[in-house]
């Protein structure tokens, strides 16, 4: 059996509230493979987003233990954490908000690059422009301010940012939530193409489980900070084994009807 890329052991995170300590994720058990797509479900407030930012060692779990590639994250020395932050790249669900707003897109790409690498100014700036055009960026774009792009222009732009340094995961955080159906079709025919042509791996975090199906082998169902069942795709479609997911499928105005296979599939009732 492979080693995961990324696991995440009994991961836990607690916030304060009015009555106490609460657990925003709660005893989460995660895997992802080199090259594989999982999608995150559920509804606001179920820290999927939470959950998100400990992957990509933008907040510390008060409990449990994150692997990279089999090695626990504290044990890595400080160059091998820097290039786990490197390989594993974040889409935040607000793109514009995202940006810096007093930069232009060129200027802002330039200084991610110039934080991920050690490519002197020409070999920077063929790297935005390659990866630009492989994204469908107009070049144009990069002279404009954050407030002057459209929703799926700072998408891209996101998108760009993110591939930068040759991830080799990227977390995506509800990234077409905000965009009209057919923004949202080419937005996910683009994030396709882009796995199969760099071999990256997606944790796709969505509400929506229509989106999710689209891109994702294997889904992972959470509610109140914990992972309620994950498996492959077709099994949580048609063969869901808890009431929360069913009623996810519900608020699906309709879903692909694919034949159903016989996978394993993890619950928690």
């Amino acid at each position: 059996m492979s080693t995961p890329l990324l696991e995440a052991r009994g991961i836990v995170k607690r916030h304060r509230t009015a009555g106490g300590l609460t657990a925003s994720v709660d005893a989460v058990d995660l895997c992802i493979d080199a090259g594989e797509s999982v999608g995150l479900v559920g509804e606001s407030g179920s820290g999927k987003t939470t959950l998100a930012r400990i992957l990509a060692d933008m907040t510390e779990p008060d409990a449990g233990q994150l692997l990279w590639q089999g090695q626990p994250l504290p044990t890595l020395d400080r160059a091998d954490r820097a290039a786990y932050r490197r390989a594993v790249q974040y889409v935040f669900q607000n793109p514009i908000g995202a940006l810096n707003p007093r930069h232009r897109v060129g200027s802002i790409l330039t200084r991610t690059l110039r934080g991920l690498t050690t490519l002197d100014s020409s070999a920077r700036q063929a790297r935005i422009d390659a990866v630009a055009e492989q994204v469908g960026l107009d070049r144009t774009l990069l002279g404009r301010f954050a407030h002057q792009l459209s929703g799926g222009q700072a998408q891209r732009v996101a998108i760009v940012r993110a591939l930068l340094g040759e991830p080799r995961l990227v977390i995506l955080d509800e990234p077409v939530s905000a965009l009209d159906v057919s923004l949202q079709a080419q937005i996910l025919n683009l994030l396709d193409q882009l796995r199969d042509r760099h071999g990256l791996a997606y944790l796709f975090i969505s509400h929506d489980l229509a989106v999710v199906e689209r891109l994702c082998p294997r889904i992972a169902v959470m509610r109140d900070g914990a992972i309620l069942e994950q498996g492959q795709r077709e099994t949580i479609l048609f063969r869901p084994q808890h009431a929360y997911t069913r009623k996810l499928l519900e608020a699906v105005p309709r879903m692909p009807q694919r034949q159903p296979r016989c996978d394993k599939v993890i619950s928690k009732n």
